[in-house]
Protein backbone atom coordinates (compact mmCIF):
# COMPACT_ATOMS: atom_id res chain seq x y z
CA UNK A 1 0.00 0.00 0.00
CA UNK A 2 1.49 3.25 -0.45
CA UNK A 3 1.58 6.20 1.55
CA UNK A 4 -0.53 9.06 1.42
CA UNK A 5 1.65 12.58 1.21
CA UNK A 6 1.79 14.74 3.98
CA UNK A 7 -0.28 17.53 2.06
CA UNK A 8 -3.33 15.26 1.29
CA UNK A 9 -3.50 13.66 4.58
CA UNK A 10 -3.44 17.10 6.23
CA UNK A 11 -6.26 18.61 3.61
CA UNK A 12 -8.02 15.70 3.87
CA UNK A 13 -7.90 15.85 7.57
CA UNK A 14 -9.21 19.67 7.76
CA UNK A 15 -11.83 18.85 5.68
CA UNK A 16 -13.06 15.93 7.47
CA UNK A 17 -13.23 18.07 10.64
CA UNK A 18 -14.95 20.82 9.24
CA UNK A 19 -16.99 18.58 7.97
CA UNK A 20 -17.87 17.62 11.42
CA UNK A 21 -18.41 20.90 12.37
CA UNK A 22 -20.36 21.69 9.93
CA UNK A 23 -22.66 18.67 10.91
CA UNK A 24 -23.39 20.25 14.37
CA UNK A 25 -26.68 21.55 15.18
CA UNK A 26 -24.96 25.01 16.31
CA UNK A 27 -24.36 25.65 12.92
CA UNK A 28 -28.04 24.64 11.54
CA UNK A 29 -31.15 26.20 10.66
CA UNK A 30 -34.19 25.07 12.05
CA UNK A 31 -36.76 23.46 9.73
CA UNK A 32 -39.99 21.70 10.28
CA UNK A 33 -38.66 17.80 12.08
CA UNK A 34 -35.23 18.87 12.40
CA UNK A 35 -32.19 20.98 10.75
CA UNK A 36 -30.60 21.57 7.65
CA UNK A 37 -27.02 21.51 7.90
CA UNK A 38 -24.36 23.30 5.91
CA UNK A 39 -22.33 20.27 5.77
CA UNK A 40 -22.75 19.99 1.92
CA UNK A 41 -20.67 22.64 1.34
CA UNK A 42 -17.62 21.13 2.62
CA UNK A 43 -18.68 17.55 0.96
CA UNK A 44 -19.07 18.95 -2.65
CA UNK A 45 -15.62 21.18 -2.13
CA UNK A 46 -13.80 18.38 -0.78
CA UNK A 47 -14.97 16.28 -3.79
CA UNK A 48 -13.42 18.68 -6.15
CA UNK A 49 -10.44 18.87 -4.56
CA UNK A 50 -10.28 15.47 -3.62
CA UNK A 51 -9.53 11.84 -5.29
CA UNK A 52 -12.34 9.82 -4.39
CA UNK A 53 -11.36 7.88 -1.49
CA UNK A 54 -10.60 10.53 0.29
CA UNK A 55 -13.80 12.81 -0.71
CA UNK A 56 -14.99 9.70 0.80
CA UNK A 57 -13.22 9.57 3.93
CA UNK A 58 -14.19 13.62 4.10
CA UNK A 59 -17.82 12.95 2.93
CA UNK A 60 -18.62 9.79 4.47
CA UNK A 61 -16.58 9.62 7.34
CA UNK A 62 -16.99 12.83 8.48
CA UNK A 63 -20.82 12.95 8.03
CA UNK A 64 -20.70 9.36 9.66
CA UNK A 65 -18.38 11.43 12.84
CA UNK A 66 -20.33 14.38 12.74
CA UNK A 67 -23.83 12.46 13.17
CA UNK A 68 -22.41 10.29 15.95
CA UNK A 69 -21.40 13.42 18.05
CA UNK A 70 -24.40 15.19 17.81
CA UNK A 71 -27.46 13.10 16.54
CA UNK A 72 -26.65 9.53 16.22
CA UNK A 73 -29.97 8.30 14.81
CA UNK A 74 -29.09 8.71 11.00
CA UNK A 75 -25.34 8.14 11.06
CA UNK A 76 -25.28 4.95 8.70
CA UNK A 77 -27.46 6.74 6.34
CA UNK A 78 -25.09 9.72 6.56
CA UNK A 79 -21.88 7.41 6.15
CA UNK A 80 -23.60 5.74 2.87
CA UNK A 81 -25.59 8.58 1.65
CA UNK A 82 -22.27 11.59 1.96
CA UNK A 83 -19.92 8.88 1.28
CA UNK A 84 -21.37 8.25 -1.88
CA UNK A 85 -22.31 11.31 -2.76
CA UNK A 86 -18.77 12.71 -2.28
CA UNK A 87 -17.05 9.49 -4.30
CA UNK A 88 -19.73 10.31 -7.74
CA UNK A 89 -18.86 13.95 -7.50
CA UNK A 90 -14.85 13.49 -7.60
CA UNK A 91 -14.70 10.56 -10.72
CA UNK A 92 -17.50 12.71 -12.60
CA UNK A 93 -15.01 15.64 -12.37
CA UNK A 94 -12.36 13.59 -12.74
CA UNK A 95 -13.30 11.33 -15.72
CA UNK A 96 -16.18 13.30 -17.71
CA UNK A 97 -16.29 16.33 -19.70
CA UNK A 98 -12.10 16.99 -17.58
CA UNK A 99 -11.55 19.69 -20.50
CA UNK A 100 -14.62 21.73 -19.35
CA UNK A 101 -14.45 22.11 -15.47
CA UNK A 102 -17.08 24.05 -14.62
CA UNK A 103 -19.91 22.50 -16.18
CA UNK A 104 -18.67 18.53 -15.21
CA UNK A 105 -18.60 20.21 -11.33
CA UNK A 106 -22.53 21.27 -12.38
CA UNK A 107 -23.61 18.09 -13.79
CA UNK A 108 -21.72 16.12 -10.97
CA UNK A 109 -22.97 18.32 -8.23
CA UNK A 110 -26.44 17.78 -9.36
CA UNK A 111 -26.29 13.63 -9.64
CA UNK A 112 -24.71 14.04 -6.65
CA UNK A 113 -27.66 16.06 -4.90
CA UNK A 114 -30.13 13.41 -6.15
CA UNK A 115 -28.37 11.15 -5.05
CA UNK A 116 -28.21 12.27 -1.80
CA UNK A 117 -31.85 12.94 -1.67
CA UNK A 118 -33.25 9.93 -2.27
CA UNK A 119 -30.43 8.20 -0.08
CA UNK A 120 -31.66 10.18 2.81
CA UNK A 121 -35.40 9.61 2.03
CA UNK A 122 -35.16 6.12 1.89
CA UNK A 123 -32.90 6.03 4.47
CA UNK A 124 -35.04 7.81 6.90
CA UNK A 125 -38.36 6.20 5.91
CA UNK A 126 -36.15 3.25 6.89
CA UNK A 127 -35.11 4.43 9.85
CA UNK A 128 -37.93 6.02 11.24
CA UNK A 129 -40.32 3.28 9.90
CA UNK A 130 -42.57 6.19 8.13
CA UNK A 131 -42.80 7.66 4.93
CA UNK A 132 -44.41 10.46 5.97
CA UNK A 133 -41.17 11.77 8.27
CA UNK A 134 -39.20 11.76 4.91
CA UNK A 135 -41.74 13.43 2.85
CA UNK A 136 -41.85 15.85 5.34
CA UNK A 137 -37.92 16.75 4.99
CA UNK A 138 -37.61 16.15 1.22
CA UNK A 139 -37.86 19.29 0.42
CA UNK A 140 -35.49 20.72 3.13
CA UNK A 141 -33.31 17.89 1.77
CA UNK A 142 -33.31 19.48 -1.94
CA UNK A 143 -32.57 22.99 -0.26
CA UNK A 144 -29.92 21.72 1.68
CA UNK A 145 -27.76 19.92 -0.75
CA UNK A 146 -28.84 22.46 -3.19
CA UNK A 147 -27.32 25.23 -1.22
CA UNK A 148 -24.53 23.21 -0.06
CA UNK A 149 -23.34 22.76 -3.79
CA UNK A 150 -24.05 26.24 -4.89
CA UNK A 151 -22.10 27.84 -2.20
CA UNK A 152 -19.01 24.76 -2.93
CA UNK A 153 -19.35 25.79 -6.83
CA UNK A 154 -19.06 29.25 -5.87
CA UNK A 155 -15.86 29.45 -3.54
CA UNK A 156 -14.41 26.60 -5.60
CA UNK A 157 -14.57 28.76 -9.17
CA UNK A 158 -15.20 32.29 -7.88
CA UNK A 159 -12.06 32.40 -5.56
CA UNK A 160 -8.60 31.90 -6.11
CA UNK A 161 -9.19 27.95 -4.03
CA UNK A 162 -9.24 25.63 -7.26
CA UNK A 163 -5.85 27.12 -8.55
CA UNK A 164 -4.34 26.32 -5.27
CA UNK A 165 -6.03 23.38 -4.26
CA UNK A 166 -4.69 21.84 -8.07
CA UNK A 167 -1.28 22.94 -7.63
CA UNK A 168 -1.13 21.40 -4.02
CA UNK A 169 -2.51 18.38 -4.95
CA UNK A 170 0.12 17.87 -7.81
CA UNK A 171 2.69 18.70 -5.55
CA UNK A 172 1.87 15.99 -3.26
CA UNK A 173 1.36 13.30 -5.73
Amino acid sequence: MEKMPIKKLTVTAVLLGMNIIMSSSILSVPVPGGHMYLNDVIIVMASLILDPFCAFIVGGVGAFLGDMIFYPTPMFVSLVTHGLQAVLISLFVRHVLKTKPLPSAIVASVLGLILTVTGYTLGRAYIYSTPAYAVMKFPFQILQTAVGSAIALALYFGTPIRKVARQEMEEAI
